[in-house]
């Protein structure tokens, strides 16, 4: 699982459904939800889209810091 201290996700129970969410950690005190979807049967469902989105979100991100870091020397 690729959790860092600043990427991570959460599962919540709605009616009859999953959701999980992508959380940001804006500041000690503020988190951000960066993608979320719903729909999920079961958490177990949930959790395994959370961490296959979550991995894939931080190459992209990582990605784009490089490509930004680039641009800027």
């Amino acid at each position: 699982m690729s959790i860092t201290k600043k990427y991570t996700f959460q599962t919540s129970a709605e009616k009859d459904s999953w959701r999980a969410d992508i959380v940001r950690r804006a500041s000690s005190k503020n988190t951000v939800i960066s993608k979320t979807q719903t729909g999920f049967k079961s958490e177990a469902e949930a959790v395994q889209w959370a961490e296959k989105e979550l991995a894939l979100f931080l190459k992209k991100q990582s990605a784009r810091n490089k490509r930004q870091a680039d641009k800027r020397t």
